[in-house]
């Protein structure tokens, strides 16, 4: 490139510089946007802090009756597995008669030191009390966001939804069959990481930001 060409680009680049300055070229993308650039952040902090996996199991100990025993309930299926596995004991107290209960008594369960292990700060409200702990057995991570769609109605305060593919660290314990037997959606989500499996979750766009939903979308 000669010296008269070489003027003559810089005379054109300082012209578009000129021109990209009066129409705001350097402004950059917009951070509000529902893009998975801009989601990303929010939802690792989301995943960081509410990616546990709980079962919840928040107040212990945990009482069977003699009508949930026979009656194959969730607990009459996976304490004894959890029994087997070191999480929890169990003994038998007495307890006033009744028809859950004619014989009086109780199977209570109680965490073992290595069941406490997994007993977390997890705060969830139900239509009867707010719990601060829960019995967790694997954390998410993100790995990959798939798609992002908008949602709702408010222009104001846009809603997102992100799919996304995800990582998981399961308890230890969680590879034994009779684990995966007894808690099988959390087998399927084990069994799902590393791209063969999509979560969802929903956010809402905010005065500081995108602000994650708590329930289901």
């Amino acid at each position: 490139m000669n010296l008269r060409s070489s003027l003559q680009t810089l005379t054109t680049l300082t012209a578009m510089g000129a021109l990209c300055a009066l129409a705001a070229c350097s402004a950059g993308p917009d951070a509000s946007a529902p893009t998975a650039e801009n989601l990303a952040a929010p939802l690792d902090a989301y995943l960081a802090e509410r990616g546990d996996i709980c079962l919840a199991m928040f107040d212990w100990p945990i009482d069977l009756t003699e009508a949930e025993a026979g009656s194959g309930a969730r607990h009459a299926v996976q304490f004894p597995v959890m029994e087997k596995l070191g999480l929890v004991r169990s003994t038998i107290v007495a307890a006033p008669k009744s028809a859950e209960n004619p014989d009086g008594a109780v199977k209570r369960f109680e965490l073992t030191d290595e069941g406490r292990k997994f007993y977390k700060p997890h705060s969830h409200a139900t239509r009867d009390a707010e719990h601060a702990n829960d019995f967790c057995v694997a954390h998410l991570q993100r790995e990959k966001i798939v798609d992002v769609k908008l949602a709702g109605t408010d222009a104001s305060h846009p809603m997102a939804v992100v799919s996304y593919t995800y990582r998981i660290e399961p308890a230890p314990w969680m590879q034994d069959p009779d684990a995966q037997r007894v808690f099988p959606m959390v087998a399927r989500i084990m069994n799902g990481a590393n791209g063969l499996l999509q979560l969802r979750q929903g956010f809402t766009r905010g005065d500081k930001g995108w602000v994650p939903h708590l329930g289901p979308v």
